[in-house]
């Protein structure tokens, strides 16, 4: 595996510099920042560091945002894709980057972690329940069928499964449970650059939607595209 490419990253930091996903970081930042019960956190000064992995971080962005409403943790970004990588090493001081596939291993030890965060990639349940410390989260976001729905139809972009959130439930079923569940949804205004970047940043770069596409340039000047993900929150079974 590749992954993403530095054209991809480079979309997707525009996109997100530009703050339209700004809530979903926000509401990922509170997911960590609302410790559970016996959280490795709640045990005072001598209790283990709050470190936190993102596996297929991309630009950073999000473990970024949760770092900077965090200040006592740490996080460690892992992707595959070597730009993802390098791009997320200049991502935040308190932020260290791991090129891996998550797939193959995390290379971390067992329960280490505070935390894991998956935001729109692939991850494996069973090194996330090794890594997770007694008490950790693991935080997992996944677009519903209505993200981006003005743009999939008439741009042929890749659409969402519409059983993506059940498949998710079943592939964490025995080593997780779900402790809370959110809906973030909410309107974006996005000029015809930005859906651009909407195109250029997520699979459908792989799939043949052209950025160029004589369609983006039909648009109006500003186009109300909805974003809508679900954000759950698992803890190791016990």
């Amino acid at each position: 595996m590749t992954g993403d490419t530095a054209d991809m990253l480079d979309a997707r930091a525009a996109f997100q510099s530009a703050g339209h996903f700004a809530p979903v970081a926000t509401a990922v930042a509170r997911a960590f920042g609302t410790a559970a019960a016996g959280d490795p956190r709640d045990a005072g000064d001598s209790s283990p560091a709050t470190v936190i992995l993102e596996v297929g971080a991309g630009t950073g962005y999000y473990l970024g945002e949760v770092l900077t409403a965090e200040p006592q943790a740490r996080g460690i970004a892992l992707d595959v894709s070597k730009p993802a990588a390098r791009r997320a090493a200049r991502a935040h001081p308190r932020m260290a980057s791991v090129l891996a596939d998550a797939w193959r291993g995390l290379p971390i030890r067992d329960d280490a972690l505070t935390g894991v965060l998956s935001v729109f990639a692939p991850r494996n349940p069973t090194e996330v329940a090794r890594v997770l410390a007694p008490g950790g989260r693991f935080v997992v976001v996944t677009p519903t069928a209505r993200h981006l729905n003005e743009l999939v139809g008439p741009l042929d972009m890749v659409r969402v499964d519409p059983d993506k959130e059940r498949r998710l439930a079943d592939s964490l079923a025995g080593a997780f449970t779900r402790a809370d569940h959110s809906l973030v949804e909410f309107p974006m205004k996005l000029s015809r650059h930005d859906v651009t970047n909407v195109i250029a940043m997520g699979p459908s770069a792989f799939h043949g939607t052209p950025t160029d596409d004589p369609r983006i340039a039909a648009l109006p000047d500003t186009t109300e595209v909805t974003a809508s993900v679900d954000i759950s929150v698992y803890l190791p079974a016990s």
